[in-house]
């Protein structure tokens, strides 16, 4: 995991670029070109598989969409998104990939199986037989593969690093997690209060996690694993979403303790667990000293060290 320090994340004072280049530098301006550039090759490849006839089957042909898609966002963030910013940088460098990916997917796994223990002993969750695996490659391509990285690519990556820049980490914290709290409003079976849920629970692990490594693998694997396990192991609705995984369970009880149709993720086991976890990380990556300050006061103190 890569340490960085404040410094390495703005340099409002570079007066040596070209107008043009301060205003590219700017946070807004640079969140604003990185958002274009991923809805332009979302758009490509969405009007590109339009004109492909069936191949493989539609199974077949949905996993190659995806993992071409993501292809293209890998690609992507390594030749434009890390050139971008005041000091630009490399949120999926290739050194700690296995290394973060891997501890963030057994993260997952653990949150999730605790999660799911916890309401099993409060009576919230039991398991009634062996599953169909019918979803299996659903729950794999779209809950982790593209949720585990495109998601996070566009809330952290994006979102979040250049909110940071402009408005602090603390800021850019509270925005990402109520709009990937809110971006959850429209999935089956949601509630205001399922939202507010995935708000605190998910917005603050996974904004921890990017704040630790300075990176999006970590995020990417707690992401990807969290699904996964809930979809494929325990067979617990992902977001709302119902899957057939390797066991059939069933979520009983009140609501506040199950979830409802919504899954764990809306109950209060899920939030008391994972926020614990995610408050743990932050407090980390506070202790490490990456915390930024927002864009007008590093601007100020370097001002003012530039004078002294």
């Amino acid at each position: 995991m890569t340490e960085v320090s404040e410094s390495a994340v703005g340099n409002p004072t570079d007066e040596a670029k070209p107008t043009w280049r301060k205003v590219v530098d700017f946070p807004l301006v640079s969140l604003a070109i990185a958002i274009a550039a991923v809805a332009a090759v979302l758009a490509a490849a969405s009007f590109g598989f339009k004109q492909m006839p069936p191949m493989l089957g539609k199974d077949a042909d949905r996993f190659v969409q995806v993992v071409l898609i993501v292809a293209a966002l890998f690609a992507l963030s390594k030749l434009v998104l890390r050139h971008l910013g005041e000091q630009p940088r490399d949120d999926l460098p290739l050194g700690i990939a296995l290394k973060d990916l891997g501890i963030g997917v057994l993260g997952g796994v653990w949150l999730m199986t605790l999660v799911v223990g916890v309401a099993a002993i409060l009576g919230a969750y039991r398991i009634t037989g062996w599953g169909g695996s019918t979803d299996a490659l659903r729950i794999f391509l779209m809950t982790g593969l593209w949720a585990g990285f495109a998601e996070e690519l566009l809330m952290r990556g994006i979102l979040f690093r250049w909110l940071e820049q402009f408005a602090g980490s603390w800021a850019a914290l509270a925005i990402s997690s109520l709009v990937f709290g809110l971006g959850h409003l429209g999935n089956p079976n949601a509630t205001v209060f399922s939202s507010i849920a995935i708000a605190i629970e998910a917005g603050i692990l996974l904004g921890a996690a990017y704040m630790f490594t300075r990176s999006l693998w970590l995020a990417m694997g707690l992401h990807a694993g969290w699904n996964v396990t809930q979809g494929y192991l325990w067979d617990v609705p992902v977001s709302g979403n119902a899957m057939d995984g390797l066991v059939d369970a069933r979520l009983q009880g009140p609501e506040l303790l199950s979830g409802g149709a919504f899954g764990l993720e809306a109950s209060i086991v899920a939030v008391v667990i994972v926020t614990t976890a995610g408050l743990w990380l932050l407090r980390e990556a506070v202790r490490r000293g990456h915390v930024v300050k927002p864009w007008w006061t590093r601007r100020k103190l370097a001002r003012q060290a530039v004078a002294a």
